[in-house]
C-alpha cells in the first residue's frame, strides 16, 4: 500500500489526509495560543509591572480570561471545517460557536463596565462608602447587558425576536405602570449614586427628621436617628426633598448672646466685647467674626457675638462653646460683671406733701 492510497483511505466520509490536516491545524493553532499565553503575555506583564497602567492591566485580564478560551475553541471549530460533517453536526457546531462568542463578548463588556465604575469610584473622595452601592449598580448593569445579549443571540439562532420584543413591549408598559413607584426609586438611586448629595456615614436632615445614613439601597435609604430608631426613606422622597448634609459642613457659624445688668459701670460695659473676643481667639479651631452691644432689653443690656468653628463636627462645636462659656463666666466673675436674668425693680416715690 502506497502512501497516497493510505492517505486516500476514507473513514466516516473523510480521508485520512483530511483528518491529518484537521489535526495539524488544531495542533499548530494550539501551539500558537500556547506561545501567546506563556511567552508574549508574560513579556507584556513584565512591561506592565515596570510601567503600571490600569487600562493595560484590564487588557491582560480580558485576554487571559476571555480571549484565550475563545482562541482555543475557534481553533477547534476551524479545524473541524477541514472535515466533511453532516449538516446536523455543523449546525450544532455553529450554534455552539455563536453561544460561546456571545457569552464571552458579554463577559468582556461587563468587565469593561465594572472597570469603568471602579475607576469612577477611585476618582471620588468617598470611594469607600460607595462600594456597597457599586454592588447594586453592577448587578443592574450586568442584568441589562445579559438581556440585550440574549435577544441578539435568539435573533441569530433564527427566533422571531420581533414578535417577542413586541410582546415584551406591551407587557413592559403594563409592568412599568404597575411598578411606577419602584422604577422612580430605582432612577433616584442612580441620581444619588452619581450626583452624591449624601453618602453612607453622612449626618443629614430631611424635613424634621435627621440621622446618620446607614445604607443606600436600590429602593430605600436607611438612617439611624439620634434617638436610636431606624428611619426608612424611599429614594424618590430624598431626591425630591431639601436635604441638609451636616457632614460636609466646612465651618459652622455660631451666634450666641449675653445679657448683663443695667447696674454695670460704663467702663466695664465697654470691656465686654474685648474680653469675649480674646477668649474666642485663644481657642483652637475658631475664627472670631464680630461682637456688639446689640440692644437694650426689658431687664438687661444685650450683647451678640458671632464666630466660626473650623469643621462640621457637632461634638467639636459643643466642646468649643462649653470652653467659651466657662472662660466668659470666669472672666466676668473676675471683673465683677453680673449676668442679667429676668427681674423687675419697683421704684416707690414717697409723696412728702
Amino acid at each position: 500500500m502506497t502512501i497516497n492510497s493510505f492517505l486516500d483511505y476514507t473513514f466516516m466520509g473523510n480521508t485520512l489526509l483530511d483528518y491529518c490536516l484537521a489535526l495539524g491545524g488544531y495542533t499548530l493553532g494550539t501551539l500558537s495560543v500556547f506561545i501567546l499565553k506563556h511567552y508574549i503575555l508574560a513579556k507584556l506583564k513584565i512591561w506592565i509591572n515596570a510601567i503600571p497602567t490600569q487600562v493595560s492591566g484590564l487588557l491582560i485580564r480580558v485576554i487571559e480570561s476571555y480571549f484565550i478560551p475563545i482562541f482555543y475553541f475557534s481553533i477547534f471549530y476551524v479545524s473541524l471545517k477541514f472535515l466533511t460533517l453532516s449538516s446536523k453536526i455543523e449546525h450544532i457546531l455553529d450554534v455552539m460557536m455563536i453561544v460561546l462568542l456571545t457569552m464571552f463578548s458579554v463577559r468582556i463588556v461587563i468587565a469593561i463596565a465594572h472597570y469603568s465604575l471602579q475607576r469612577y469610584l477611585q476618582k471620588s473622595d468617598d470611594s469607600i462608602q460607595k462600594k456597597d452601592q457599586l454592588k447594586g449598580i453592577s448587578g443592574l448593569v450586568s442584568f441589562a447587558i445579559w438581556i440585550i445579549a440574549i435577544m441578539f443571540l435568539l435573533d441569530n439562532l433564527g427566533v422571531k425576536i420581533t414578535a417577542v420584543v413586541a410582546g415584551l413591549g406591551i407587557g413592559g408598559i403594563a409592568v412599568a405602570l404597575a411598578a411606577q413607584a419602584v422604577l422612580g426609586d430605582l432612577f433616584s438611586y442612580f441620581v444619588i449614586f452619581f450626583d452624591k448629595p449624601f453618602e453612607t456615614g453622612d449626618f443629614i436632615m430631611v424635613g424634621d427628621k435627621s440621622g446618620i445614613v446607614e445604607h443606600i439601597g436600590i429602593k430605600t435609604t436607611r438612617m439611624r436617628a439620634l434617638s436610636g430608631e431606624q428611619l426608612v426613606f424611599s429614594n424618590t422622597d430624598l431626591t425630591n426633598s431639601r436635604v441638609h448634609n451636616y457632614k460636609r459642613m466646612e465651618s459652622r457659624r455660631v451666634v450666641f448672646a449675653l445679657s448683663v445688668t443695667y447696674q454695670i459701670a460704663p467702663e466695664l460695659l465697654k470691656k465686654i466685647t474685648t474680653i469675649v473676643k480674646e477668649i474666642i481667639t485663644m481657642i483652637d479651631n475658631t475664627t472670631y467674626d464680630r461682637g456688639h452691644f446689640s440692644t437694650y432689653g426689658d431687664s438687661s443690656l444685650k450683647f451678640e457675638f458671632v464666630y466660626f468653628v473650623n469643621g462640621g463636627d457637632y461634638n467639636t462645636y459643643m466642646d468649643i462653646q462649653q470652653s467659651i462659656n466657662l472662660a466668659i463666666f470666669e472672666a466676668f466673675d473676675k471683673e465683677g460683671i453680673e449676668f442679667a436674668y429676668p427681674t423687675q425693680t419697683l421704684f416707690i416715690h414717697k409723696n412728702t406733701e
